[in-house]
This record gives C-alpha cells, sequence and structure tokens, in this order.
C-alpha cells in the first residue's frame, strides 16, 4: 500500500502508534524492509519520560542491531561495574568483561529522540503531537482515528501498539484492565555537582525497607547521576508514603556519602508505574500486535524495560515481515510464538527469584554467595544481571549457541 489521501484519510502499509523505543525499533525495521510505515506519538520529541535510564546488555544489543550509533549522544556513560550493597550494608563490586559494552547509561531525553530519528532516517513518517482516539478492525485493514493529525484517519494492514501500559489502543479494543496499576512503581530524579563515588560508579542499594525492590544512582557525564527507587506494589504502600520515603532515602548516610556533599536535586522528582505480566496478557488482536510497555515486558525481578521493548518491537517487524499483509492470523501467531520463546521462561524465573530476593535474609544469602565466587563469578553475575543471556537460558535448550559463556558484549567492533 502507497500513501494516497483519501478524503480525511492516509493509508499505508503498518501505522505504529507511539514512538519510543518498541515503536522506534518496529517502525524502523518495518521502514527499512520497505514497508510504507506511519507512527504517531502524542508528544513532541525530545521529550523525557521517567526511567533510570539504565541500559542492559540485552538493551545494547538490540540497540547495535538496530543499526543504532551511541557515540554523538552526549549523555551516554558506559559502565564496567557494579557495585552492590547488601541489606546489612556490606559493599560489593560485580565487574562487567571489558570487551564490548555490557551496561550503560542513557536519559531517555536523548536516547528516545534519536531512535526517533533513527526512524526517521530508515523512512518511516513520524508524525508528533498525534492522539489515537479509536482503532477499528477490518478483515483487511485497521482504521486509526487520531487527532492533531492533517488527516483524520490512517488505513493500514496493520497496527503496531507501543502506546504504553494504559495503552489507549488496547481500550479501543475492548481489552483494557480495569484498575491495573502496574506490578512496579519507580521514583527517580537527576543529580548535580555528584563529587561522591556515584559520580563515576552504577549503584545499587538493597535497602531492608525496599525489599524486593531497591536504590539506585546511575551515573551521567558531567558529575551528574540518576538517582531513584523502585518498589514492588504491594497494595500496602501507597504513593505519598513513597514521596516520604523519597525525602528519607536522599538522607540516608551511605546514599548522602555516594552523592558527595555539595550534590544538589534538580527539579522535581517523578514517579511512575510499570507493568510486569506478559505471560498474562493478551499480546495480539487480529491485525493489531502489542509491544513494550503495552505488552507488559518489563522484567519482573528489576523493573527494566528497555531491552524487552526494543525486542518486541524487532519481533513485531520480523513477524509482520514475515506474514504479509494479507496473512493477520499467521503474523499474530507468530509474533506470540516469538515472544513466548524469547521472554515466557525468563519471566517466571525472575518472579521466582523476586520472592527470594522478597526477604531479607534471602537478599542477603544472595549477595554474600555472589561476594565469595571469585572474580569469574562476579564477573559472570553481572553478565547475567545485565541480561547478556536470557535469564532462563539454562533451562531453554533451544537458545544455546556458540559462545554463550563468552561472547563479547554490545558494539565489541
Amino acid at each position: 500500500m502507497n500513501e494516497m489521501s483519501v478524503g480525511a484519510a492516509v493509508t499505508c502499509d503498518v501505522v505504529v502508534v507511539g514512538a519510543g523505543p518498541a515503536g522506534a525499533a518496529a517502525a524502523t525495521e518495518l521502514a527499512r524492509a520497505g514497508r510504507d510505515v506511519i507512527v504517531v506519538d502524542k508528544a513532541t520529541f525530545p521529550r523525557d519520560k521517567c526511567c533510570g535510564d539504565g541500559l542492559t546488555t540485552l538493551a545494547l544489543r538490540e540497540l547495535e542491531s538496530l543499526g543504532f550509533d551511541p557515540d554523538p549522544i552526549e549523555g551516554w556513560f558506559d559502565v564496567d561495574a557494579a557495585w552492590l550493597r547488601s541489606p546489612d550494608g556490606r559493599e560489593t563490586r560485580v565487574p562487567l568483561p571489558d570487551h564490548g559494552r555490557y551496561a550503560a547509561v542513557c536519559p531517555r531525553l536523548e536516547l528516545d529522540d534519536a531512535l526517533v530519528a533513527l526512524a526517521r532516517s530508515a523512512g518511516a513518517r513520524v508524525h508528533e503531537g498525534v492522539t489515537v482516539r479509536d482503532v477499528e478492525v477490518r478483515d483487511d485493514r485497521t482504521v486509526v482515528s487520531v487527532d492533531g493529525a492533517e488527516y483524520d484517519t490512517v488505513h493500514a494492514r496493520y497496527v503496531v501498539a507501543a502506546d504504553g501500559m494504559w495503552s489507549p489502543v488496547r481500550k479501543a479494543l475492548g481489552l483494557g484492565i480495569d484498575g491495573y496499576r502496574g506490578e512496579w512503581h519507580a521514583f527517580r530524579q537527576y543529580v548535580d555537582n555528584v563529587t561522591g563515588p556515584a559520580a563515576e560508579r552504577l549503584m545499587v542499594w538493597f535497602e531492608p525497607d525496599l525489599l524486593p525492590g531497591y536504590a539506585w544512582s546511575f551515573p551521567l557525564p558531567g558529575n551528574r547521576a540518576n538517582i531513584g527507587f523502585g518498589v514492588l506494589r504491594d497494595g500496602d504502600r501507597k504513593v505519598r508514603d513513597m514521596a516520604a520515603l523519597w525525602r528519607d532515602l536522599l538522607q540516608r548516610p551511605h546514599v548522602v556519602e555516594a552523592l558527595g556533599p555539595d550534590a544538589e536535586l534538580e527539579g522535581r522528582h517523578t514517579a511512575w508505574p510499570i507493568p510486569a505480566r506478559i505471560d498474562e496478557v493478551p499480546l495480539s488482536s487480529e491485525r493489531v500486535l502489542f509491544v513494550g510497555d503495552a505488552a507488559a515486558a518489563t522484567d519482573v525481578m528489576t523493573g527494566e524495560g528497555i531491552g524487552q521493548a526494543l525486542l518486541t518491537g524487532r519481533l513485531a517487524a520480523e513477524a509482520i515481515l514475515l506474514g504479509g499483509a494479507r496473512q493477520p492470523r499467521f503474523v499474530a501467531e507468530e509474533y506470540e510464538a516469538l515472544v513466548r520463546q524469547e521472554l515466557f521462561a525468563d519471566h517466571r524465573m525472575a518472579k521466582r527469584l523476586g520472592s527470594v530476593l522478597a526477604h531479607r535474609r534471602g537478599a542477603e544469602v544472595a549477595l554474600r554467595v555472589v561476594e565469595r565466587s571469585g572474580t569469574w563469578g562476579r564477573r559472570n553475575f553481572a553478565r547475567w544481571m545485565f541480561e547478556d543471556e536470557p535469564r532462563a537460558i539454562a533451562l531453554t535448550p533451544s537458545r544455546w549457541h556458540r559462545g554463550l559463556l563468552g561472547r563479547p558484549g554490545a558494539y565489541a567492533a
């Protein structure tokens, strides 16, 4: 299908709703393969998003596969180790291998803007400031009604819904989850003039009152840091209580020491719920595929979701390219099969491990094992923590590959 004005309508092969990492990945892959792609997003880029800004090895490998170049981004910070603090206050350094990139930090303001630019350079038509009003699925196409564009509707063979955990597309199709508020809740704020070790170290604090959640400080260029905490939503914590917890966290001696005495908070803190139930929500609906937060694809153990967003966006594009315009049932089934293969076993293992870390003794024992495992053990634990390989790869032989225990990181070349 080529672009064609039809009254107040426009046509294309695929419309992607949402230009975050999942949507940008899908749009880039589809446009490079010659598909006519329209991307709509209610925001105007660059725009910020509440996030820890951390990039795992999974995210970095997906970015590399997408042809993303991190070098021009001013806020990019490569990480060579993680510093973990146990509930009892012991600190352990877990190094990452030095061949390639295994972890990094990049503000979402810059990362997402660069991904949108990449999608545009691939040929996708990105329309900002456009909101979705309704979605209709017909036998041969989808019809997406929008506000804020020069057209009223987009007619496309497929919709890739990358529009967040409260996906308007999902709601329009009657698939919304009433009262859903996510599995995680995160607070984040930027800090300037960081003179303590947090200026260079990626730090994770397993605070007793946050388990199975944690607090973090992720370094950024120019003596800045992204500091925050994430907790599982258990029904007992209220948002106002978490605001008080945030103020208390910033005054704890080890946090003050990490940031340094002259650290200054920037702006205000932001908070956001995080979905993590990919094995419980519909991943498709006829000609519509859900990706990223709209598929609740976040890691249930850590709350990290950029790698999963990029991955599901790529898988949606692969399924559409494989099935073509006239096989929507095959496309949906193929996409769901790919997601199950890549994420379901890891999600379930992460849930089980999270239940161990929910208790102080479990977290303490786990970190003590890491501490005593030697350099080789700590390095491979760091690779596992940053998702260099899928969480449950030992239990899924179908995903074993050459170099399983020793392949270089992303961008090694």
